[in-house]
Order: structure tokens, then sequence, then C-alpha cells
């Protein structure tokens, strides 16, 4: 555990070498990023930490992407890290984006999987929603819902211990952490794109709902310079459906 901006993170550190802080989604933690740690950490030092709310580290106030990327910057700021790699997930990449606009002396490159911007209206009351239920029903039947709809029919039929794992990592959740993670989601706004001048890989799948590939590719070009890849038979849980192929995406971002 550290304590940034007074609270408790639990931070998980591996490998030696230029920095890479991987920022999961909602619902993910640390962990949602083990494939691709096991393999960056043989030429990075990787950070994975449980942001507030989520997994480990308890949620003590309000969260917000703005909290989140505060908390992020102030956790480079303890380990003394001036600039680094950036991994984000879902909701991670939205707040890797702040950062990347915030304070791009401190971002050396991004790579940011089942990216959005924002969520579109629609999907913003129903993240409201979603934190009601969490909190009068708790996280099973949350779980069981969106190992449904956040899976493609692949990972659901051909890799059941991918379904094993999204449904174990989001039942585990603190079901009020992970309301008030919803609430900032739903409350989320776009960073200013035209300020990310970092290299930019984009990486979704082909049956992801909540960053479809069109979306994606109208991410990308707001984005300049940035590319994107379409995995096929993927859904939203891009890093543990497709580990194979992200890590392939990744190697090549990095090393050619």
């Amino acid at each position: 555990m550290m304590r940034i901006n007074n609270k408790l993170l639990e931070v998980e550190q591996h490998g030696e070498g230029d920095a890479m802080i991987m920022v999961h989604g909602l619902g993910g933690t640390a962990n949602a990023w083990y494939p691709q740690a096991n393999l960056l950490a043989r030429s990075f030092r990787v950070i994975r930490p449980d942001m507030e709310g989520s997994g480990r580290s308890p949620a003590k106030g309000k969260i917000s992407i703005a909290t989140l990327a505060k908390d992020v910057t102030k956790l480079m700021d303890k380990l003394n890290i001036k600039s680094a790699h950036f991994l984000g997930h879902s909701m991670g990449t939205i707040v890797c984006q702040h950062i990347a606009a915030g304070s791009p002396a401190r971002v050396k490159s991004l790579a940011l999987l089942g990216p959005l911007a924002e969520p579109p209206q629609p999907a913003r009351g129903a993240l409201k929603d979603r934190a009601a239920a969490a909190r009068g029903s708790g996280m099973v039947p949350i779980a069981d819902t969106l190992v449904q709809v956040a899976l493609s029919a692949d990972s659901r039929i051909h890799q059941p211990a991918v379904a094993a794992f999204v449904r174990e990592i989001i039942m585990r959740q603190n079901a009020e952490g992970y309301a008030r993670t919803c609430e900032a989601l739903a409350a989320a706004k776009s960073a200013d794109l035209s300020k990310i001048k970092c290299r930019t890989l984009l990486i979704t799948g082909d049956e992801d709902g909540v960053a479809p590939p069109a979306n994606v590719q109208k991410l990308s070009r707001a984005i300049k310079g940035s590319k994107s890849i379409v995995l096929d038979g993927c859904g939203h849980w891009t890093p543990i459906e497709k580990p194979s192929e992200v890590n392939a995406a990744l190697m090549n971002f990095y090393f050619n």
C-alpha cells in the first residue's frame, strides 16, 4: 500500500527500465494487465495501481476522472518518475488521455485498449443505474450481466476461463467503490485531444460495444498521428480476451 493524496492505493511494480504505468478500467484491477505486465516487465519498470475504489484500494471520497488522474501523477511524484509510457483500458483510457493532454511532458506514449473519449449520452444514464444496482443488489448480478454483454461470443464459448476471470474480478469489487467509479465514468468529459502529441496506439475488438471500431477510428483521427487496430473475435476486455494479439501489437509499437 502507498499513501497517495491522503488515500491508500495498492501498487504493484515489476521490472527495470523506462517507467510504464498501466491504468485499469471500471471493474478492473492491476490483475487485468497480468498478461501484458509479465511480458513488458522484461524491458520496462511496470507499475500497476489498483485505482481508488477498485480492487484492494478503498474508496475514501468522491471519485472522478480528475481525482484518478491526479492520483496517477502523484504516484509518479512519489516514485520519482518524471515521465512514463502509459497503457489504459476502458475508463483508464480516459484518465490517460487527460494526463497526456494536461501534462504532455509526463507521457512518453499512449497505448489505449477499448478506448473512448467519453461515454455517449445513453451510457451515462445506464452507468448511474448500474451504480444504484451495485448499492442495492451487490456485485453478483452485475458480474453475470457483464460476462454476457462485455465479452465476445468467441470468448464466452471457447475461453470459459476468461469469462470466469471477468466474473470473479467484478463480483469481488467493493460495491460502494464500484458505484462511485460508475458515477465518475458517467460524468466523464473528453480531454482536449488536440493537445495529445505523443505516439499513440488504439486497440479495440470487433465486438466491443463500449468502444466499437467506428468510434475508435473517429478517436484515432482526433489524436494526431495515432494508429488503430481492430482485433477479430474480441469484446471489451481486450487485454484478457486477446492477450497474445495485444502483446504482439504492443511489442511492435514499442520496438519497431
